[in-house]
């Protein structure tokens, strides 16, 4: 809807043309006009300017409010013009009735409805009492009457519109109040807020940016808005530029991205997380950063506190694990240094020292390779390769010959990044404990494949991931073993240590993967490794 101010700017050129133009007509080219037309055109030209200035001077050089008596009188007047350009030019034969709709149109704009409609009636009024009243042969009655038909329906159509257009333009104005009261709120809100909050629109230009995150960046946002802003942020804050960007090409949010300022910040650690707001031609994308340092040291602190209380426990199970045999041996060693047993026992004794003595030995193997459980050089290898050949291995160990292994491999390669070596001695624990527990005759079943994310088990978070299936025809696991079956020291085989499967958990924890049980009682026991693919 066009402004108030600009239709009387209009209005004004719309008279002063009408009024120039018949002046000009009157004294240039009607030659015999008689002197009433000249007097009358001369009359309207000078009030039409006077009219005119003084409209300018009251709303553009005063800026005066427009006030309803103001905009009766310009239109008034503007009827009154029409009048004496339709008087002077014929009457019923006059071309200019139609400016009487032009009228009309503005006084349905400036005037609130009951105002276009007097404004309507006033025209029909004034046209149809020249026509009567100053020109009294009416050659064509049917015309000027469609005429004025045509005037006052456009008086009622020009009034509604200009009603509703109104009130829609107030309802719009409201609430474009609203939004900017909004944003001025957001913004308020959004520089108070401790945490760093940066926008950047699809083409990588600074949209937004807070407080705090000028403060952490070191950078003022009006210096940098709408300007391209990726690079510099990349270099104060190497990575979270390219946060950024992979999140507008990828249209996949960061959740838990973590950048390292350099060391002339400060050396701090920002936790970021991104999230997209969609648009029309490219998504826009809001990074939330935030100094996570101090949080960290804590995180490492107790984390080392963890690890300790582990090693401590660890080792009270390993002096009890080694107490057992050191005391069979002491008991048999010291029996052995008597003189009255005779051969029989003595062999016995003998053969117990032997036993207990592999026994330390298999319980100290198994936790040196326990606590040797880290990533020491990642590369890619196909999961299925490998896992052929820890399955392979535990065919030929003696525990494990007389169970049938079946494998089930995918015909193309699936990599994965990491140790191969600590993943293989995984599997190898995983599958011989699995053949050791299926029994004489038992069945296990060895399966990898890929699976789609949304295929994950309930609060298994990998990405792109790769699984293991390895599964037993054994006894299954006790409901009450479930929570203890990777604990360290914690087996339910006779002649085991207990520290194969808490190895295998360990392995996989090591390689951003998780493990799951299916405890399968009296149907065979399950265990499910996921992996993060490398492709």
């Amino acid at each position: 809807m066009l402004h108030p101010l600009r239709t009387l700017r209009w209005l004004y050129v719309g008279r002063l043309s009408l009024a120039a133009g018949l002046f000009a007509g009157a004294v240039l080219v009607w030659q015999n006009a008689p002197p009433v037309t000249t007097l009358l055109t001369t009359l309207l030209f000078v009030s039409a300017v006077a009219v005119t200035l003084a409209g300018w001077w009251h709303t553009h050089l005063r800026r005066r409010s427009l006030s309803r008596g103001f905009l009766y009188a310009q239109i008034l007047f503007d009827v009154v013009a029409v009048t004496v350009a339709v008087h002077v030019t014929g009457g019923p034969r006059s071309e200019f009735p139609p400016l009487y709709i032009v009228v009309i149109a503005a006084g349905a704009l400036l005037l609130p409805l009951p105002g276009g409609l007097i404004i309507g009636a006033v025209a029909c009024t004034a046209y149809l009492a020249d026509i009567v009243w100053l020109h009294a042969a009416i050659e064509q009655p049917t015309s000027v009457m469609l005429q004025i038909a045509l005037f006052a329906v456009m008086a009622f159509v020009t009034a509604g519109l200009a009603d509703r257009l109104r009130r829609t333009g107030t309802a719009l104005g409201a609430v474009a109040s609203q939004l900017e009261q909004l944003r001025l709120d957001t913004g308020d809100i959004l520089q108070a807020i401790p945490t760093a909050i940066v926008t950047v629109d699809g083409g990588g230009r600074l949209v937004n940016l807070n407080g705090a995150g000028e403060r952490l960046l070191g950078v003022r946002e009006r210096d940098w808005r709408g300007k391209p802003f990726l690079e510099e942020v990349d270099r104060r804050a190497p990575g979270l530029g390219r946060c950024i960007e992979r999140t507008v090409s990828t249209r996949q949010p960061e959740d838990r991205g973590e950048v390292r300022l350099p060391a002339s910040y400060g050396s701090r650690i920002l936790g970021v997380r991104t999230t997209l707001l969609e648009r029309e031609s490219a998504p826009w994308v809001t990074a939330v950063f935030q100094d996570i340092t101090e949080g960290k040291k804590l995180e490492e602190l107790k984390r080392r506190a963890e690890r300790l209380e582990a090693v401590a426990a660890l080792a009270a199970s390993l002096a009890h694990e080694i107490k057992n045999p050191l005391a069979s041996i002491r008991s048999a060693t010291e029996q052995l240094a008597g003189t009255r047993i005779d051969d029989g026992d003595r062999d016995l004794l003998k053969s117990l020292v032997l036993n207990e003595s592999d026994r330390l030995s298999r319980l100290l193997a198994d936790f040196m390779e326990y606590s040797r459980v880290e990533l020491r050089r990642r590369a890619r290898f196909d999961l299925g390769e490998l896992t052929s050949q820890a399955v392979e291995l535990v065919t030929r160990h003696p525990d494990a010959a007389s169970a049938r292994i079946e494998r089930s491999m995918p015909a193309e390669p699936v990599l994965v990044e990491g140790d191969a070596d600590l993943l293989h001695r995984a599997l190898f624990n995983l599958v011989l404990n699995a053949a050791q527990h299926a029994g004489s005759g038992g069945r296990v079943s060895v399966e990898v494949g890929r699976l789609a994310e949304a295929e994950l088990p309930a609060g298994v978070r990998v990405r792109g991931p790769v699984r293991i299936a390895v599964l037993d025809s054994g006894p299954g696991i006790a409901p009450d073993d479930i929570s203890r079956v990777f604990d360290p020291f914690f087996t339910t085989r006779k002649g085991g240590t207990g520290l194969g499967l808490a190895m295998v958990h360990r392995a996989v924890e090591a390689h951003r993967g998780t493990i799951l049980v299916d405890p399968g009682l009296g149907r065979g026991a399950g265990f499910y490794v996921y992996l993060p693919s490398e492709a």
